[in-house]
């Protein structure tokens, strides 16, 4: 097992506690037994076709749109979509996570803790889980942008596609110190 912190904003790098075995390990069986990674290869539209028209059509019902920008390789959309409570779970939410390129679509399925002692993204495979744990309310940054638009795109849905930079006020009348420590926790699992 690796553990690897990631401390975001000015606050120091703490380290504190991992999350107890138990805990982990419970998480860990969970979303290993539900995190399914595919991609989809889209047809190439024909000249005359809008890529961007094309691709959207073929999003599933419920899509929610949470970034869509142009990178180094191609235009990128990410969304969400099958949002799902986890009954044994309060608070946990599994989610459909969509990550469009111009020539290939992946989905993977996280799951998104809204608990104000505990806001998380678990993301990953069964062969890498990431726990990062969030800080709703704190700062944004390039590297935790992603995490916070799917955070309170799911827990806060009528936020969803609004900078969470600009989301802090109303994160602590939720409830939300914003002054957790961000963390990202890597738990290998077997390999082949």
């Amino acid at each position: 097992m690796l553990n690897r912190f990631r401390s975001f904003g000015a606050s120091s790098l703490r380290l504190v506690p991992a999350l107890p075995m138990a805990a982990l390990a419970a998480i860990s069986v969970t979303v290993a037994s539900v995190t399914v990674a595919s991609s989809l290869v889209l047809p190439r539209p024909a000249a005359a076709q809008d890529d961007s028209r094309s691709n959207a059509e073929s999003r599933p019902k419920g899509f929610k749109v949470l970034l869509d920008k142009v990178t180094h390789r191609g235009r990128e959309v990410v969304g969400i979509f099958g949002l799902v409570s986890e009954p044994t779970q309060p608070g946990m939410w599994r989610v459909q996570v969509w990550e469009e390129l111009d020539d290939r679509v992946t989905v993977a399925t996280d799951k998104i803790g809204c608990s104000p002692a505990g806001p998380l993204r678990i993301t990953g495979s069964a062969r890498r889980l990431v726990i990062r744990e969030l800080n709703p309310g704190g700062v944004i940054t390039p590297a935790n942008r992603l995490d916070h638009l799917m955070w309170w795109a799911v827990c806060v849905p009528d936020q969803a596609g609004k900078d969470p930079a600009s989301l802090g006020p109303l994160a602590r009348q939720l409830g939300y110190s914003g002054r957790l420590p961000e963390r990202e926790q890597v738990v290998l699992g077997p390999g082949r």
